[in-house]
């Protein structure tokens, strides 16, 4: 029998990203957390526990000693609806076997990698469950299975689910391993976990798996938040639920009450934090509920932080594909939901709550509380070539209907063993992938671009952008946060620094800043060019004219008086 108190144990984190539950950096998903926990628990120390990321083992080959020379080594990772990142680079197929191949202890693979890999990280592709040279697979919960394995001394455990007492106790003691995170204190958003398991049954979704809804009550996710604030974290995501309006109830109604206790206590367990935003939210909910999902939004954009995003399960604006896929909303229900947030939601710091939504030159210049970001997905059952024509008079009805969303999710499918779309696989989605491309294209251009504008006029503030990387003389960053605008701000400028930014154009997802609030004795011509109503002659005369006796006396102040702060 071995000892716990003797094991050594590496985690490897290769991401994850599911239909309601994310965890590629600047985010960290529960499964380290809770595996870190469930350890503690069973008796293994925490300074015997070792924690690396896949892009930590990739940039220095000498930690993967630590995977050699575990006892146990644990991989978590899987990719359900995997995207572009970042922040980092989810672990491939090959690089999973290669920690198995590497590991001369007990190897253990959990997460949502249990549902299946494809050859590649991508949509449009068919998966297949493969254990790639793992000891063990989590088929269950993968912290209950590593708790069982150590307290059996790591000869098996029984495949099962963690109950909620275990998970709240799991949750506080694990969150020391957010010390061991590369992006650790600054930049790193942590993932709580509300409740999982969906009560609706979407043909190509993951989420059913977990069962039928389950919720954490308020004090189990106030805990956890309270241990990661201890341990330094200031920004945190609801992000592990199907449908945060559902949160504390049946599974499909609204229970206000529940929502007001979890988001004030997230506030006063971590009175100094930063970031306080969400992930999904069912748009049947609102339509289904519309009075209690509308208390329900109020207490949301009370508590939480400029620029969150409630992520909508459209899917598909086709009303034969929502047939055959068993989809929720039809487009009209889903744009009466946009409105619903819209409306209570949508308004920004500074502003009348009753105002919302706002946009254009009079809007305060800040994100708006809280807005709908939608999701399509292509290749499911029952598409065709009309199929893209209903999702863009969807979309082009945001616009003319002066609505605002955050961000349009578009993907293709990925076919899962034990969802309906096994069935078919992924072939629809091959055969209209250069439609596809076509399609999303225009929706860029078209829809995206304005949209953008709409959300993030001219002169808005984005505070605190992490620079993350440099590409052609320009630097970008990202707030934290969900779905987070790409920054791109003029010039090389050091990394892993944060500035405040205001906006001066738009791209398709992205946005061009300065930083805020701009000096006129310090600012250069790359940095005023950019801004509308300048160009580079009233650059140049600006800066021949320095200094001056106050910036008032600048060249073009009218344009430039956004963003000089509030001292003009």
């Amino acid at each position: 029998m071995i000892d716990p108190g003797d094991l050594s144990v590496t985690l490897v984190d290769g991401y994850v990203d599911e239909p309601a539950h994310f965890g590629v950096p600047p985010y960290l998903s529960t499964y380290p957390r809770y595996v870190a926990g469930a350890l503690v628990d069973v008796g293994v120390p925490e300074s015997n526990v070792v924690y690396h990321t896949i892009d930590a083992l990739r940039d220095d080959r000498s930690r993967w000693a630590d995977v050699d020379d575990a006892d146990l080594l644990i991989y978590l990772g899987g990719m359900t609806v995997p995207g572009r990142y970042v922040g980092g680079t989810p672990a491939e197929p090959e690089e999973v076997r290669e920690i198995a191949w590497t590991a001369s202890g007990t190897t253990v693979m959990g997460g949502p990698i249990r549902f299946g890999v494809g050859e590649e990280n991508a949509g449009a592709v068919e998966t297949r469950r493969d254990d790639l040279d793992f000891d063990f697979v989590a088929g269950g919960d993968v912290e209950a299975a590593v708790h069982d394995l150590v307290a059996n001394g790591l000869e098996g455990f029984n495949r099962r689910y963690r109950t909620v007492e275990e998970v709240s106790r799991w949750a506080r003691l694990g969150a020391f391993v957010v010390e061991h995170h590369p992006n650790f204190p600054e930049y790193l958003i942590a993932e709580l976990e509300t409740g999982r398991g969906c009560a609706y049954r979407c043909s190509f979704c993951t989420e059913p798996m977990y069962g039928d809804p389950s919720f954490r009550p308020p004090d189990s996710v106030i805990g956890e938040v309270a241990a990661l604030a201890d341990r330094g974290i200031r920004h945190f995501r609801l992000g592990r639920q199907a449908d945060i309006l559902a949160y504390g109830g049946d599974g499909e109604a609204p229970n206000p009450d529940a929502l007001r206790d979890l988001y004030a206590g997230i506030r006063d367990a971590a009175p100094n934090l930063e970031t306080l935003h969400l992930d999904n939210m069912n748009p049947v909910t609102i339509t289904e509920y519309p009075e209690r999902s509308r208390e329900a939004i109020e207490i949301i954009a009370t508590h939480n932080t400029p620029g969150d995003t409630a992520a909508f399960g459209v899917e598909s604006a086709d009303p034969v594909v929502r047939e055959a896929n068993d989809l929720l909303v039809s487009a009209d229900e889903a744009l009466e939901a946009v409105r619903v947030v819209n409306e209570v939601g949508g308004w920004r710091p500074g502003e009348d709550p009753a105002d919302a939504p706002t946009f254009g030159p009079d809007a305060a210049r800040r994100l708006p509380k809280l807005l709908p970001g939608i999701n399509l997905v292509h290749g499911l059952a029952g598409e065709r070539e009309e199929t893209f024509e209903h999702n863009r008079r969807f979309l082009d009805r945001l616009l003319s209907e002066d609505l605002l969303v955050r961000r349009i999710n578009i993907r293709q499918v990925m076919a899962f063993e034990g969802t309906e779309m096994a069935e078919t696989g992924a072939k629809l989605a091959a055969d209209h992938k250069e439609q596809f491309k076509e399609y999303k294209r225009a929706v860029r251009e078209e829809v995206d671009h304005p949209m953008l504008r709409r959300v993030a006029p001219v002169g808005t503030v984005l505070r605190d952008v992490h620079l993350e990387y440099h590409d052609s003389g320009t630097t970008f960053g990202r707030q934290l946060g969900t779905y987070p605008l790409l920054v791109g701000v003029p010039g090389e400028r050091e990394l892993d620094t944060v500035l405040d930014i205001a906006v001066t154009d738009h791209g398709y997802r992205s946005v061009t800043g300065i930083p805020y609030p701009l000096s006129i004795e310090e600012v250069t011509m790359d940095e005023l060019t950019p801004i509308p109503g300048i160009g580079r002659q009233t650059a140049g005369n600006v800066i021949v004219g320095r200094p001056y006796e106050t910036p008032a006396d600048a060249p073009g102040v009218e344009a430039l008086a956004p963003f000089l702060g509030e001292d003009l």
